[in-house]
């Protein structure tokens, strides 16, 4: 089903048990965080915060924090049909010939919903209209001890291009200063900053709206690397299935959906200087340090008579964000395939926060096909900032870690399937020696053909079973105790958690792994001594956020048939000559962990789920 509203998505949750009201009052100061983060992490339910402290406004977290329920969001069964829907949608054989054309009638009717309605009155949005607003009265979530203030989470920020009058939806956090101006997180790939940068050649103000709520079809939509040309309302359209009500702003000729629950409107001067934003706990489990960005300017504020003030927390995954991602990953498989249409399947770890790492099975058709494929998928959209891409054959699930970290073992052959791809990166990556740019890998895992060369270089047989895979004995110091893998999903590869105060102990591993008669084991994985190595989806997280793939990464040729690779995803200091701030790691306060264990009780989450 369709959702008019935000609030009948609450409604729809609370009837199928997916929703839990917290009566007891709780701070937005970090209290509602680490609620949240626990129950997020124990994949439970939707939490409406029913009595926020200093707010006259419920706050709703976590609705989309499950496959199920952002299924749920997206009027879908689950994420396959949202997949096959699109694919039937976008395959032109469909509606070739008379007989195939009456049957896809139904769908292509749908397309009547794309299109956004303008209603020339206000909308439910529009009940209350404070013309002197007051940011502080909202709700706003300061989420983790060492962000700069409390931020918006999920707004959907509305602006217009001056040259076209096209309008653009995005989700840029947004940190409060005071009761009247924001921030306004817009990285150099966005398309606001790209709006942004238009009106700076013009001079003035640039009109802003930014909407809280509605229809969780537009909140994803809010979120989804869309192409600039495709207006985020049509596609929300798309997903729900009827068109998006909207209505004009009371203070600029912005549209915005007649259903959401507020409405923060404003500008920003583009002649302002801009101002220091951050740090933020963001969705890479790490801090997104301090920088200069746009203010926002609040002008007035509306919403409904009895609006619900809706959120989301980021930080270590899986987390909220992680299902949206992964709505995305199937909702954009038909696209990449329209592209490359050898693509079977993809997969974006968790652990990989959507831009560290994407799994691809392909159906191979010539030599070098899988790097034909990375590159593709480095050229597209937001998937540029992808800093490991690896390719596997159609018979291999990507979603079946095992299986793949054992192709990787049995047919790639380092120095000639790992690629090194210099390109633009994330601005909330953290371990490339320049901010926004830095190298990327690829790996071919696909079974070689005899056209590609002798396998023999790699691996002729199964992986053998993983053993340390040389002596340790002279790096005891170093080493963090019993912090040795070399089982499990990274069979055949050896991870070792080590003390570092420099980078001594990390390059004597390196050279002494190196330097070892023939082993078993050809991958050494370095992390550091906190990190507990039998979690392999914390080492997992470590390996794709830490590392620049040239710097980090060293392969080499010890014999035709013994090739090594080390990499070093431990943290990056100084003295190993990186100049940039390395971010901490995100992490609650004692204080408020001890608070919210004395008074889980009081929450009655558990007994009301």
């Amino acid at each position: 089903m369709s959702y008019k509203n935000l609030q009948s998505f609450i409604k729809k949750l609370e009837e199928e048990g997916q929703l839990v009201r917290v009566k007891k009052e709780v701070d937005s100061y970090l209290e509602i965080t680490e609620i949240t983060d626990r129950v997020s992490k124990a994949y439970g339910p939707a939490l409406l915060f029913e009595k926020v402290k200093g707010s006259p406004y419920p706050v709703l977290i976590n609705a989309m924090g499950t496959y199920e329920r952002m299924s749920m969001a997206l009027s879908a069964k689950n994420f396959k049909t949202l997949e096959e829907d699109l694919a039937r949608f976008l395959d032109m054989t469909n509606y070739m010939g008379i007989m195939n054309l009456a049957k896809s009638a139904p769908r292509l009717s749908r397309l009547a919903s794309v299109f956004p309605i303008k209603l020339p009155t206000k909308g439910s949005c529009q009940e209350v209209i404070e013309t002197k607003p007051d940011l502080t009265k909202l709700p706003v979530l300061h989420c983790w001890p060492q962000d700069g203030g409390p931020f918006f989470t999920l707004p959907l920020v509305i602006t217009k291009d001056p040259e076209t009058g096209v309008q653009n939806m995005g989700m840029y956090r947004m940190q409060v200063f005071d009761k009247n101006t924001t921030g306004m997180h817009w990285h150099w790939h966005k398309d606001g900053r790209e709006i942004y940068e238009s009106y700076k050649k013009r001079g003035g103000k640039m009109p802003v709206s930014v909407v809280l709520g509605g229809d969780p079809a537009i909140i994803y939509a809010a979120t989804a690397p869309l192409p600039k040309m495709i207006d985020e309302m049509m596609f929300a359209g798309y997903l729900r299935k009827m068109p998006v009500k909207m209505v004009k702003s009371i203070t600029s000729d912005i549209s915005v959906p007649a259903e959401a629950e507020f409405v923060i409107e404003g500008y920003v001067d583009v002649n302002e200087q801009p101002r220091r934003e951050g740090p933020f706990g963001d969705h890479t489990g790490y801090y997104s340090l301090e920088d200069d960005y746009p203010v926002f300017h609040v002008t007035c504020i509306t919403h409904k008579k009895n609006p619900v003030y809706p959120a989301t927390i980021v930080g270590q995954p899986p987390m909220e964000d992680c299902y949206i991602g992964k709505a995305t990953e199937r909702l954009f498989l038909p696209l990449l395939r329209m592209i490359s249409p050898e693509v079977v399947d993809m997969d974006f770890p968790l652990e990989g926060v959507f831009h560290g790492c994407v799994i691809m099975s392909i159906k191979k058709r010539f030599p070098a096909h899988a790097k034909k494929v990375m590159n593709t998928a480095w050229g597209m959209g937001q998937m540029m900032y992808t800093k490991m891409v690896i390719v596997v054959d159609e018979d291999i699930k990507p979603s079946d870690y095992e299986a793949v970290a054992s192709c990787i073992l049995k047919n790639t052959r380092p120095k000639l399937d790992m690629i090194f791809s210099p390109g633009p990166l994330d601005a909330l990556d953290h371990a490339s020696p320049m901010s926004h740019y830095g190298y990327r890998l690829g790996v071919d895992a696909t079974r070689k053909w005899p056209s590609e060369g002798d396998m023999s270089l790699w691996h002729e047989k199964e992986p053998v079973e993983a053993c340390v895979p040389f002596d340790l004995t002279d790096f005891k110091e170093v080493i963090q105790e019993g912090a040795v893998l070399t089982n499990g999903i990274l069979k055949g590869y050896t991870v070792v958690a080590i003390h570092k105060t420099d980078g001594s102990a990390a390059k004597g591993l390196t050279e002494a792994f190196l330097k070892a008669p023939k082993v078993e084991s050809k991958v050494l994985i370095l992390v550091d001594a906190d990190i507990p190595v039998d979690k392999v989806s914390i080492v997992c997280w470590k390996l794709f956020n830490n590392i620049d793939a040239k710097r980090d990464i060293t392969v080499q040729e010890i014999a035709i048939d013994d090739v090594r690779v080390v990499i070093d995803a431990t943290k990056k200091l100084p003295s190993e000559g990186h100049e940039r701030i390395w971010p901490d790691d995100i992490v609650m306060s004692e204080a408020v962990k001890t608070y919210v264990t004395n008074n889980w009780e009081a929450y009655k989450i558990d007994k009301n789920h």
